[in-house]
Protein backbone atom coordinates (compact mmCIF):
# COMPACT_ATOMS: atom_id res chain seq x y z
CA UNK A 1 0.00 0.00 0.00
CA UNK A 2 1.35 3.43 -0.42
CA UNK A 3 -0.02 6.43 1.24
CA UNK A 4 0.32 10.09 -0.34
CA UNK A 5 -1.14 13.69 0.54
CA UNK A 6 -4.17 14.61 -1.26
CA UNK A 7 -4.40 16.96 -3.79
CA UNK A 8 -2.80 20.82 -2.28
CA UNK A 9 -5.57 22.14 -0.43
CA UNK A 10 -7.11 18.96 1.22
CA UNK A 11 -6.62 17.97 4.27
CA UNK A 12 -7.67 14.48 4.30
CA UNK A 13 -5.45 11.50 2.94
CA UNK A 14 -5.35 9.40 0.23
CA UNK A 15 -4.34 5.95 -0.51
CA UNK A 16 -3.66 4.12 -3.40
CA UNK A 17 -4.06 0.37 -4.27
CA UNK A 18 -6.24 0.28 -0.63
CA UNK A 19 -6.87 -3.50 0.21
CA UNK A 20 -11.20 -2.93 0.36
CA UNK A 21 -11.07 -6.23 2.87
CA UNK A 22 -9.61 -3.48 5.41
CA UNK A 23 -13.20 -1.94 5.13
CA UNK A 24 -15.77 -4.57 5.19
CA UNK A 25 -17.14 -6.35 7.51
CA UNK A 26 -16.49 -9.56 5.27
CA UNK A 27 -13.10 -8.79 5.40
CA UNK A 28 -12.54 -9.21 1.68
CA UNK A 29 -12.63 -7.60 -1.88
CA UNK A 30 -9.44 -6.53 -3.95
CA UNK A 31 -7.96 -3.21 -3.76
CA UNK A 32 -9.41 0.24 -4.38
CA UNK A 33 -7.45 2.46 -7.00
CA UNK A 34 -8.06 5.60 -4.62
CA UNK A 35 -9.40 5.55 -1.26
CA UNK A 36 -9.97 8.99 0.25
CA UNK A 37 -10.66 9.87 4.11
CA UNK A 38 -11.75 13.36 4.25
CA UNK A 39 -11.42 14.99 7.25
CA UNK A 40 -14.30 16.58 7.01
CA UNK A 41 -17.09 17.28 5.19
CA UNK A 42 -15.90 20.97 4.37
CA UNK A 43 -13.04 19.17 3.13
CA UNK A 44 -15.39 16.48 1.09
CA UNK A 45 -16.71 19.30 -0.07
CA UNK A 46 -13.55 20.05 -1.84
CA UNK A 47 -12.57 17.24 -2.82
CA UNK A 48 -16.05 16.65 -4.96
CA UNK A 49 -15.05 19.94 -6.55
CA UNK A 50 -11.51 18.77 -8.20
CA UNK A 51 -12.45 15.22 -8.86
CA UNK A 52 -12.72 14.57 -12.57
CA UNK A 53 -16.74 14.29 -13.99
CA UNK A 54 -15.65 10.98 -15.70
CA UNK A 55 -14.01 9.68 -12.73
CA UNK A 56 -15.89 6.48 -11.02
CA UNK A 57 -17.14 7.08 -7.06
CA UNK A 58 -18.37 5.35 -4.18
CA UNK A 59 -18.96 6.23 -0.54
CA UNK A 60 -18.46 3.45 2.05
CA UNK A 61 -18.79 3.81 5.79
CA UNK A 62 -18.56 0.96 7.89
CA UNK A 63 -18.76 -1.81 4.69
CA UNK A 64 -21.24 -4.04 6.58
CA UNK A 65 -23.62 -3.77 3.30
CA UNK A 66 -20.89 -4.11 0.95
CA UNK A 67 -19.46 -6.90 -1.51
CA UNK A 68 -16.16 -5.75 -2.89
CA UNK A 69 -15.57 -7.92 -5.65
CA UNK A 70 -11.69 -9.58 -5.60
CA UNK A 71 -10.57 -7.87 -8.30
CA UNK A 72 -11.13 -4.28 -6.97
CA UNK A 73 -12.17 -1.28 -7.70
CA UNK A 74 -11.93 1.37 -10.53
CA UNK A 75 -11.72 4.65 -9.37
CA UNK A 76 -11.78 6.33 -6.19
CA UNK A 77 -14.10 4.78 -3.03
CA UNK A 78 -14.49 7.63 -0.01
CA UNK A 79 -14.43 6.58 3.41
CA UNK A 80 -16.72 7.95 5.69
CA UNK A 81 -16.55 6.09 9.07
CA UNK A 82 -14.90 7.58 11.34
CA UNK A 83 -14.01 10.60 9.42
CA UNK A 84 -18.11 12.36 9.16
CA UNK A 85 -17.96 12.02 12.74
CA UNK A 86 -20.39 14.96 14.28
CA UNK A 87 -22.94 13.89 16.58
CA UNK A 88 -24.89 16.70 18.98
CA UNK A 89 -28.24 17.56 20.19
CA UNK A 90 -29.57 20.59 18.33
CA UNK A 91 -31.35 23.46 20.20
CA UNK A 92 -35.14 22.58 18.82
CA UNK A 93 -34.15 18.92 20.55
CA UNK A 94 -33.37 17.26 17.18
CA UNK A 95 -29.98 14.74 17.19
CA UNK A 96 -27.89 15.11 14.10
CA UNK A 97 -25.78 12.71 13.03
CA UNK A 98 -22.75 12.84 10.25
CA UNK A 99 -22.54 10.04 7.88
CA UNK A 100 -19.87 8.24 9.24
CA UNK A 101 -20.95 7.77 12.75
CA UNK A 102 -21.69 4.56 13.75
CA UNK A 103 -25.82 3.79 13.93
CA UNK A 104 -25.23 1.73 17.36
CA UNK A 105 -23.16 5.42 18.76
CA UNK A 106 -26.31 7.30 17.72
CA UNK A 107 -29.11 4.66 19.52
CA UNK A 108 -26.81 5.37 22.78
CA UNK A 109 -26.36 8.90 22.53
CA UNK A 110 -29.82 9.78 21.95
CA UNK A 111 -31.13 7.82 25.29
CA UNK A 112 -28.07 9.45 27.43
CA UNK A 113 -29.42 12.58 26.59
CA UNK A 114 -32.92 11.80 27.15
CA UNK A 115 -34.67 11.04 23.43
CA UNK A 116 -36.20 7.91 22.74
CA UNK A 117 -37.34 6.49 19.73
CA UNK A 118 -33.47 5.50 18.11
CA UNK A 119 -32.90 2.15 20.17
CA UNK A 120 -33.39 0.46 17.28
CA UNK A 121 -30.05 1.74 15.48
CA UNK A 122 -27.99 0.05 18.13
CA UNK A 123 -28.79 -3.24 16.25
CA UNK A 124 -27.65 -1.95 13.05
CA UNK A 125 -23.57 -2.95 12.71
CA UNK A 126 -23.29 -0.04 10.51
CA UNK A 127 -22.89 3.62 9.62
CA UNK A 128 -25.50 6.47 9.83
CA UNK A 129 -24.70 7.21 6.05
CA UNK A 130 -25.37 3.20 5.46
CA UNK A 131 -29.07 3.14 7.00
CA UNK A 132 -30.42 6.38 5.36
CA UNK A 133 -28.97 4.90 1.91
CA UNK A 134 -30.93 1.49 2.48
CA UNK A 135 -33.47 2.89 5.33
CA UNK A 136 -32.05 -0.25 7.62
CA UNK A 137 -33.86 -1.55 10.43
CA UNK A 138 -34.01 -3.98 13.62
CA UNK A 139 -36.11 -4.85 16.17
CA UNK A 140 -39.01 -3.51 13.81
CA UNK A 141 -38.20 0.10 13.93
CA UNK A 142 -36.74 1.32 10.29
CA UNK A 143 -34.09 3.97 9.74
CA UNK A 144 -36.80 6.77 7.97
CA UNK A 145 -39.64 6.61 10.47
CA UNK A 146 -37.35 9.06 12.44
CA UNK A 147 -35.75 11.53 9.90
CA UNK A 148 -36.55 15.09 9.89
CA UNK A 149 -34.34 15.40 7.58
CA UNK A 150 -31.05 15.07 5.95
CA UNK A 151 -27.80 17.08 4.10
CA UNK A 152 -26.63 15.80 0.96
CA UNK A 153 -23.58 16.65 -1.29
CA UNK A 154 -23.66 16.41 -5.05
CA UNK A 155 -20.98 15.71 -7.44
CA UNK A 156 -20.07 19.06 -8.28
CA UNK A 157 -19.80 19.57 -4.20
CA UNK A 158 -22.83 21.05 -3.80
CA UNK A 159 -24.87 20.72 -0.28
CA UNK A 160 -27.79 20.37 -0.04
CA UNK A 161 -31.02 20.00 3.03
CA UNK A 162 -33.83 17.63 1.85
CA UNK A 163 -36.66 16.38 3.38
CA UNK A 164 -38.46 12.46 4.09
CA UNK A 165 -41.11 14.02 1.24
CA UNK A 166 -38.37 13.87 -1.62
CA UNK A 167 -37.45 10.48 -0.94
CA UNK A 168 -39.26 7.16 -2.42
CA UNK A 169 -38.99 5.22 1.00
CA UNK A 170 -39.91 1.54 1.20
CA UNK A 171 -38.35 -1.98 2.99
CA UNK A 172 -34.52 -1.79 2.64
CA UNK A 173 -35.08 0.68 -0.23
CA UNK A 174 -34.65 4.32 -0.94
CA UNK A 175 -34.75 6.38 -4.10
CA UNK A 176 -34.20 9.81 -4.54
CA UNK A 177 -32.37 12.66 -6.03
CA UNK A 178 -30.07 10.95 -8.75
CA UNK A 179 -26.07 11.04 -7.84
CA UNK A 180 -25.72 12.63 -4.41
CA UNK A 181 -24.84 11.44 -1.21
CA UNK A 182 -25.79 11.79 2.62
CA UNK A 183 -23.21 13.42 4.37
CA UNK A 184 -25.68 13.58 7.60
CA UNK A 185 -29.15 13.22 8.46
CA UNK A 186 -31.34 14.62 11.59
CA UNK A 187 -34.12 12.85 13.37
CA UNK A 188 -37.00 13.69 15.34
CA UNK A 189 -36.95 11.71 18.66
CA UNK A 190 -39.50 11.47 21.71
CA UNK A 191 -38.67 12.43 25.03
CA UNK A 192 -37.39 9.45 27.46
CA UNK A 193 -35.26 8.69 30.14
CA UNK A 194 -32.12 7.43 29.75
CA UNK A 195 -32.52 4.17 32.05
CA UNK A 196 -35.75 2.97 29.98
CA UNK A 197 -33.83 3.88 26.97
CA UNK A 198 -30.36 1.95 28.25
CA UNK A 199 -32.71 -1.09 29.58
CA UNK A 200 -34.49 -1.04 26.02
CA UNK A 201 -30.50 -1.21 23.89
CA UNK A 202 -29.62 -4.04 26.91
CA UNK A 203 -32.39 -6.08 25.41
CA UNK A 204 -32.13 -5.46 22.13
CA UNK A 205 -28.22 -6.37 22.11
CA UNK A 206 -29.18 -9.22 23.90
CA UNK A 207 -31.56 -11.28 21.74
CA UNK A 208 -29.61 -10.47 18.70
CA UNK A 209 -26.54 -11.38 20.14
CA UNK A 210 -28.45 -15.14 20.62
CA UNK A 211 -30.15 -15.03 17.32
CA UNK A 212 -26.85 -13.77 14.96
CA UNK A 213 -23.53 -14.47 14.50
CA UNK A 214 -22.11 -11.38 15.91
CA UNK A 215 -18.87 -13.21 16.80
CA UNK A 216 -17.95 -13.42 13.06
CA UNK A 217 -17.01 -11.55 9.66
CA UNK A 218 -20.57 -11.29 8.09
CA UNK A 219 -22.40 -8.79 6.60
CA UNK A 220 -25.76 -8.82 8.26
CA UNK A 221 -28.86 -10.11 6.53
CA UNK A 222 -27.65 -11.34 3.12
CA UNK A 223 -31.60 -11.26 1.34
CA UNK A 224 -34.80 -8.90 2.15
CA UNK A 225 -37.55 -10.65 3.82
CA UNK A 226 -39.95 -11.27 1.16
CA UNK A 227 -43.53 -10.05 1.81
CA UNK A 228 -45.21 -11.99 4.07
CA UNK A 229 -42.81 -14.40 5.07
CA UNK A 230 -38.97 -14.28 6.01
CA UNK A 231 -35.52 -15.00 4.24
CA UNK A 232 -34.29 -17.43 6.76
CA UNK A 233 -37.27 -19.60 7.12
CA UNK A 234 -36.91 -20.65 3.55
CA UNK A 235 -33.02 -20.53 3.23
CA UNK A 236 -33.73 -23.29 5.82
CA UNK A 237 -35.93 -25.14 4.69
CA UNK A 238 -34.09 -25.79 1.55
CA UNK A 239 -31.40 -27.73 4.23
CA UNK A 240 -28.62 -24.94 3.50
CA UNK A 241 -28.28 -23.95 7.11
CA UNK A 242 -23.73 -24.56 7.31
CA UNK A 243 -23.54 -25.19 3.49
CA UNK A 244 -20.09 -23.93 2.06
CA UNK A 245 -18.82 -22.58 -1.00
CA UNK A 246 -14.79 -22.51 0.07
CA UNK A 247 -14.90 -20.93 2.74
CA UNK A 248 -17.61 -18.97 3.15
CA UNK A 249 -20.88 -20.48 4.61
CA UNK A 250 -24.33 -20.31 5.39
CA UNK A 251 -24.54 -19.56 9.09
CA UNK A 252 -25.41 -22.53 11.64
CA UNK A 253 -27.42 -19.68 13.87
CA UNK A 254 -29.04 -17.81 11.08
CA UNK A 255 -29.53 -18.52 7.67
CA UNK A 256 -29.74 -15.47 6.31
CA UNK A 257 -26.21 -14.64 7.78
CA UNK A 258 -23.19 -15.62 5.35
CA UNK A 259 -19.97 -15.97 7.41
CA UNK A 260 -16.63 -15.86 6.34
CA UNK A 261 -14.98 -18.39 8.31
CA UNK A 262 -11.34 -17.66 7.77
CA UNK A 263 -9.70 -16.34 4.02
CA UNK A 264 -13.18 -16.51 2.24
CA UNK A 265 -12.99 -14.58 -1.31
CA UNK A 266 -15.61 -12.41 -2.22
CA UNK A 267 -15.98 -15.05 -5.38
CA UNK A 268 -16.82 -17.76 -2.86
CA UNK A 269 -19.22 -15.38 -1.24
CA UNK A 270 -21.11 -14.62 -4.51
CA UNK A 271 -21.29 -17.82 -5.86
CA UNK A 272 -23.08 -18.95 -2.24
CA UNK A 273 -25.22 -16.37 -2.59
CA UNK A 274 -26.46 -16.97 -6.04
CA UNK A 275 -26.69 -20.71 -4.86
CA UNK A 276 -29.01 -19.87 -1.80
CA UNK A 277 -30.88 -17.35 -4.38
CA UNK A 278 -31.26 -20.60 -7.24
CA UNK A 279 -32.36 -23.23 -4.73
CA UNK A 280 -34.83 -21.33 -2.86
CA UNK A 281 -36.94 -20.25 -6.45
CA UNK A 282 -36.34 -23.53 -7.32
CA UNK A 283 -37.73 -25.38 -4.20
CA UNK A 284 -40.00 -22.59 -2.90
CA UNK A 285 -40.82 -20.59 -5.74
CA UNK A 286 -39.47 -17.65 -4.49
CA UNK A 287 -37.22 -15.32 -5.44
CA UNK A 288 -34.91 -13.79 -2.78
CA UNK A 289 -33.87 -10.35 -3.65
CA UNK A 290 -30.27 -9.21 -2.11
CA UNK A 291 -29.63 -6.38 0.52
CA UNK A 292 -26.03 -6.55 -0.24
CA UNK A 293 -24.48 -4.32 -2.32
CA UNK A 294 -21.98 -5.54 -4.99
CA UNK A 295 -18.97 -3.36 -6.64
CA UNK A 296 -15.99 -3.69 -8.10
CA UNK A 297 -14.50 -6.15 -10.82
CA UNK A 298 -13.42 -10.04 -10.95
CA UNK A 299 -9.68 -10.37 -10.66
Amino acid sequence: MSVMPATTGLRGRMRLSEPMSRHTSWRVGGPAERFYEPADVDDLVMFMKNLPPEEALYCIGLGSNLLVKDGGVRGTVIGLSGMLNGLAVTDDGVVRAEAGVASAKVARFSVNHGLSGAEFLAGIPGTIGGALVMNAGAFGGETWSIVQSVETLDRGGGLHTRTPVEYEVGYRSVKGPPDEWFVAGRFALAPGTAKQGKALIKSMLARRGASQPTQTANAGSVFKNPPGDYAARLIELCGLKGVCEGRACVSDIHANFIVNTGGATAAEIETLIERIRREVEAHQAVRLESEVRVIGEAP
